[in-house]
């Protein structure tokens, strides 16, 4: 199916410290992108998963709903010391956290954003990573989860008036992770305790199949877990981390990635072929495949199918991330954060790495929903200079670029990737992209043949910073080339020069005075 012009936009969220702005993303005309919404105040924004709505905080007490389709504002909430706020997945509800004075006050609500009435309140004592969102939805928002004390309650996502329909009775509970495509599965997981180990275990989220789990995994030496579920709901990948390497090769401990499955075909560690840190991991859009970055630097990167066989290997440099784009056709290995920020990009289907690049001092990264763009950006408060955001094509051109004073944050707007057309349809559409061809640094970014220039609002390149010599190197340069009857002055600065312009002066004006 190729791409048609019923295709949707694609739009880029950008916020800095007078508010945020939505642009329309590219193809940019002349080389630039235009303002879809001009600057709102706000002190933080976020879209709904499906794109269909943006959440924007604009004081201490408003939140501001907008209605993505239109960009207009469709709700506002007055929500007195508020701490924290989330969509759900369809932006059908806003669910809030408030700093409680009493223990009676239910101070986490779930609003319903059409009528703005609250649908379910509940007192939460704190909020952490693994706490919040208290109420959990899977993608279409037909179930919704809750951790509390010993026991997870489920809710029918329709119709909370009918409150908690069944509780799952787990001792310990510390995290859940509730599958999205569909929300069939719960994944919780119970820490170490009394020298009984961690461990992580599945469950059906059907009321009458809860009586035991479907797996189960458990784990010494771990002191917190990351879940990530497939799409398909039948794979669950455990990152298991340790505050403590008992090998003492690594600093910040160590990490196991383990691998279960709902029907219980597969329940162990995925067979790694490097020691050290696993860095990242993630799904493609199929659900089939899983690609790993790990080991000690330069680390290894590669891909798995489901039963963990390998695929792919996508060889090892200093990369700590991977990006699989939305089709599930290109893949980008990328060290960001305290690595240099180099780039390889991948062509999955056919198994070959298309251009490498870097972006250096990139805080966060992500492919645009039609796979086609990746875009990356340096921001505040991570990094105070530099600040900026740059698009690449899919094959590792550079398409765009653009400085800011300060940026807090870049990012697209969800859309689903099935609204677009293949892929191999998609991309022929940008190979005739006009990109900026990238020079070394001490020349200036040329246009290739038929490319924009780069663009007023970036910087020019700077000249590159000669390597350090010390002084006893350069005075045995210059006698080097005193010796061999070079040239002094391409060893001199501009202060030598003068210094030895005004010596040759004196001796001359000595010499003649001697001879008169």
């Amino acid at each position: 199916m190729a791409a048609t012009n019923s295709s949707p936009s694609l739009d880029i969220l950008v916020r800095g410290p007078e508010g945020f702005s939505l642009w329309n993303g590219p193809p940019f005309s002349n080389g630039q992108p235009s303002i879809k919404v001009e600057t709102v105040a706000c002190s933080n924004a976020k879209f709904s998963d499906d794109g269909s709505r943006l959440m924007v905080t604009k004081s201490g007490s408003t939140v501001s709903i907008y209605d993505c389709g239109t960009t207009k504002e469709i709700r506002s909430f007055e929500v007195p010391n508020i701490l924290a706020a989330a969509l759900s997945p369809r932006g059908t509800f806003l669910q809030t956290f408030q700093k409680a004075s009493t223990p009676q006050e239910k101070n986490v609500v779930l609003w319903s954003i059409e009528t703005g009435d609250p649908v379910y309140q509940q007192f939460q004592k704190n909020m952490t990573k693994a706490t919040w969102p208290s109420i959990r939805f899977c993608s279409d928002e037909s179930v919704a989860c809750r951790m509390a004390t010993n026991e997870i309650q489920f809710f029918n996502g329709g119709d909370f008036s009918k409150g908690i329909t069944n509780r799952l009775r787990v001792p310990g509970v510390a995290a859940v992770e509730l599958s999205k495509e569909p929300g069939s599965h719960v994944a919780v997981y119970v820490p170490e305790s009394k020298g009984v180990p961690a461990s992580v275990q599945i469950y059906s989220c059907a009321k009458d199949s809860q009586s035991q789990p479907l797996a189960r995994r458990s784990f010494f030496r771990c002191s917190s877990v990351q879940l990530s579920w497939n799409s398909g709901s039948t794979g669950l990948l455990i990152l298991v981390q340790s505050d403590v390497d008992k090998t003492n090769q690594s600093y910040y401990g160590e990490s196991k990635l383990n691998y279960l499955t709902t029907d219980g075909s597969h329940e162990g560690l995925v067979p790694l072929r490097k020691e050290g840190p696993v860095h990242d991991v993630q799904w493609s859009c199929t659900g089939s495949e899983f690609a790993v970055v790990y080991g000690f630097m330069p680390a290894k990167a590669t891909v798995f199918d489901k039963k963990c066989n390998p695929l792919l290997e996508l060889g090892t440099g200093p990369y700590n991330t991977i990006r699989w784009n939305p089709k599930g056709r290109f893949l980008c290995l990328a060290g960001f954060g305290n690595l240099p920020g180099d780039m390889a990009f991948w062509d999955y289907a056919e198994k070959k790495q298309l251009a490498t690049t870097k972006a250096e001092c990139s805080v966060t990264s992500e492919w645009s929903p039609d796979g086609r763009y990746f875009m990356t950006a340096t921001t505040a408060p991570r990094l105070q200079i530099d600040n900026g955001i740059k698009i690449f094509l899919y094959n590792g051109s550079l398409y765009f670029k653009k400085m800011f004073e300060k940026l807090y944050q870049a990012e697209w707007k969800p859309v689903s990737p099935d609204r677009f057309g293949e892929i191999a349809e998609l991309i022929k559409s940008v190979d005739s992209l006009k990109v900026i061809e990238t020079k070394p640094q001490g020349q200036g970014s040329k246009s290739s043949q038929g490319s924009t220039k780069t663009t007023s609002s970036n910087p020019p390149a700077q000249k590159a910073a000669g390597a350090y010599r010390p002084p006893h190197a350069k005075q045995a340069a210059l006698a080097q080339a005193e010796l061999f009857g070079e040239s002094q002055a391409e060893g001199l600065s501009k202060n030598a020069l003068r210094n030895k312009k005004k010596r040759e002066k004196q001796k001359e004006k000595k010499a003649s005075d001697g001879g008169s």
